[in-house]
């Protein structure tokens, strides 16, 4: 991790109590350790889980807690031990920024299921220190866990795809769901849903959109090329489409009944969950064994398949739909995305809100 020593004051938004609300912040960071990286941040977009960690959902949430954790920005300084990156590298931090290196899951290359991994932000580094995210000045992250943005990304459309897009794009390659012709389903419409469609069908499948609503319905298919759209509560339609799909992303973070969408599923498909969700789900027995059904789930990616994931967007062209913000509207921002008002994923513009961001 790089040993301790002058450390650097920098400004970012923080919450500070359950009521999620973000003001300016001022925290140190770490010198630049012999294995570290001294990133400058340019952008950093938002996710429906920063709402769970700022509000304390989930029931673990430290405070101060500055979030953000879909970040790109520019190297700075590396430390002596550094040889993949170099100050000037447009490189991006996902949610992690380390891990045990010894466990089954760190031997492996698949640190993010490591029992001792250590989160972007709402964490504690090996010293002590707590972790904070994006939405600041700077970062200092163990070269592990960095990752250099393709040359022709920009750094906006780069940031979703560090949590959203290798969210999708991990599991279809560890389930083997990447080759082309199958059928798959996505389930929600939003960050991860939006690139879920893109990355599936530039993986070559039939995708069909699963929503509550028939309001997203061009968008989805005009918009996002999907082939077909389903709206949950018509069930004739539900009906008519039973056993029809290989997979289901499902990116609901809400509590949600599970059975329609098993009946979606072809014997030995696949329901992928994705979203965080802090209640108990249910579904009957009978609809996984009649059918040999799965309901598994998958977290972020490695980060190889997050190299993996970038290069497999620069090549087929893929971006997310994002709307850039400055700091200044990250509450405004919050509140909306609670309401599902955005298309589809927030990116703050760090780097444009600098005079902002000081202001305290």
């Amino acid at each position: 991790m790089g040993s301790i020593g002058k450390e650097r004051t920098i400004v970012g938004w923080a919450a500070t109590d359950p009521s999620g609300v973000l003001t300016p912040h001022t925290f140190t960071l770490r010198n630049t350790g012999p294995e570290d990286v001294f990133i400058r941040v340019k952008c950093c977009g938002i996710c429906h889980s920063d709402i769970h960690q700022v509000k304390n959902d989930l029931g673990m949430s430290r405070y101060p807690m500055v979030p953000g954790h879909e970040v790109v920005g520019e190297v700075m300084e590396v430390g002596s031990e550094v040889t993949k990156y170099k100050a000037g590298d447009i490189v991006g931090v996902g949610l992690l920024v380390g891990c045990c290196r010894s466990c089954r899951a760190c031997e492996s290359d698949i640190g993010q299921y490591c029992n001792q991994k250590i989160w972007s932000y709402n964490d504690v580094y090996t010293d002590g220190k707590p972790t904070q995210g994006g939405f600041a000045e700077s970062m200092v992250v163990d070269q592990k866990f960095v990752v250099k943005i393709p040359e022709g990304m920009s750094p906006e459309q780069a940031a979703p795809l560090l949590c959203a897009g290798v969210t999708v794009y991990s599991p279809l390659i560890h389930f083997g769901l990447n080759q082309t012709g199958l059928r798959g389903g996505i389930l929600g419409l939003g960050g991860v849903g939006h690139m879920g469609v893109k990355i599936a069908k530039a993986m070559g499948h039939h995708i069909t959109v699963i929503s509550s609503s028939d309001k997203k319905r061009v968008e989805a298919l005009e918009h996002l090329g999907a082939d077909d759209y389903l709206v949950s509560s018509d069930k004739e339609k539900m009906e008519e489409a039973a056993d029809s799909l290989d997979y289901i992303i499902d990116t609901v973070p809400v509590n949600h009944p599970l059975e329609p969408y098993l009946s979606l599923l072809k014997v030995d498909g696949k329901l992928i969950l994705m979203g965080v969700i802090n209640t108990p789900l249910q579904f009957i027995s009978p609809m996984v064994m009649l059918g040999r059904k799965a309901i598994t789930g998958s977290f972020v990616g490695s980060m190889k398949e997050m190299e993996e994931m970038l290069e497999f967007c620069r090549e087929k062209g893929l971006s997310s739909m994002i709307e850039v913000i400055k700091m200044d509207y990250i509450n405004t921002a919050f509140e909306r995305l609670e309401k599902n008002d955005v298309r589809y994923r927030f990116v703050v513009d760090i780097e444009g809100s600098d005079k902002l961001v000081q202001q305290q």
